[in-house]
């Protein structure tokens, strides 16, 4: 199985407290992922302080209005500093999402890290090649955009890896 990685950075003018408060809430998950992914959480209690074992149940709909449906688990919190979600049922054979937040001079710096493979052995490999990890790029470039207007960055900056 072929697990690829995708790793963003972006620095927002905000305070450690108050970037924990905005990524750990399940509900602004909505708030920063593109219309068209058709995204909905279907989970009760989705506005819960976040907790190890938090079970968060959504709906996307990323191909042709198609629902799919997407179970993670927060696994690990480390108040304020990062939070691991991981995918227990959904269209990956593996998802590993790591969110970590580190103070700066000039607000805080958060670190997006997927780890993730796709089912169906080499028909898993084309579709990422065809089409998943554009997709993945264009929700990472859609958070990023939606996050520097969002808290109005002046000193927002983005690294692909």
């Amino acid at each position: 199985m072929k697990i690829y990685n995708l790793k963003r950075v972006q620095e927002l003018p905000i305070g450690l407290e108050e970037a924990w408060d905005f990524f750990s809430s399940p509900g602004n998950l909505k708030k920063i992922t593109p219309a068209k992914m058709g995204f909905d959480i279907i989970s009760e209690g989705s506005d819960e302080p976040m907790y190890p074992g938090m079970i968060i149940r959504y709906i996307v709909r990323p191909t042709l209005n198609f629902p799919i449906h997407w179970v993670t688990e927060i696994t690990h919190v480390g108040r304020p500093y990062y939070f691991v979600d991981e995918q227990r049922f959904g269209p990956y054979a593996f998802w590993h999402h790591q969110h970590k937040f580190k103070p700066t001079d000039n607000g805080v710096l958060m670190e997006d890290e997927v780890n993730y493979a796709l089912p169906l052995g080499i028909l898993g490999k084309i579709a990422h090649w065809a089409f998943v990890k554009k997709q993945l790029n264009e929700i990472f470039d859609h958070r990023y955009e939606t996050l520097a207007n969002y808290f109005q960055s002046t000193t927002s900056r983005g690294i692909l890896v």
